[in-house]
C-alpha cells in the first residue's frame, strides 16, 4: 500500500497500482495548472463512507509507494481516470475492472 500525502498534512492510502495511475491522471490536469475534484470510496476496515478532496496546483502533493518497482500502467484505465477528471463529478478513484467495465460502456 502506499500513500497520497496532500497539504503535507493529510495522508490518504490506495493500493500501489491505483496509486500509479493516480499519479498520472493527476499529473496529467496540475501539468495543465487545473484544479479538480477527486473522490473515492473508503473501504469499512478504515472507516467506510466518502471522501473527495479539492486538488490544485498550488498545494504540494507527494506519491510514497511501498513497492520498488513502478507497475505496468493500463492505457484504458488512464482513459478513464482522465474522462472522469473532465466532468464535474471529478476524478472518480476506481479499480481497473471498472474502468474497463465503463470503456466497455461507452
Amino acid at each position: 500500500m502506499g500513500f497520497l500525502m496532500y497539504g503535507g498534512s493529510q495522508e490518504y492510502e490506495f493500493e500501489d497500482r491505483t496509486l500509479a495511475h493516480l499519479k498520472v491522471a493527476i499529473t496529467m490536469k496540475l501539468r495543465r495548472q487545473e484544479s479538480f475534484l477527486m473522490s473515492w470510496v473508503n473501504p469499512v476496515e478504515r472507516g467506510g463512507g466518502r471522501v473527495s478532496i479539492w486538488l490544485s496546483p498550488s498545494v504540494p502533493l507527494t506519491f510514497r509507494f511501498s513497492g520498488s518497482r513502478a507497475p505496468q500502467l493500463s492505457k484504458t484505465w488512464l482513459a478513464v481516470l482522465n474522462e472522469f477528471s473532465n466532468t464535474p463529478r471529478g476524478l472518480i478513484v476506481m479499480s481497473e475492472d471498472e474502468a474497463k467495465r465503463h470503456a466497455a460502456d461507452g
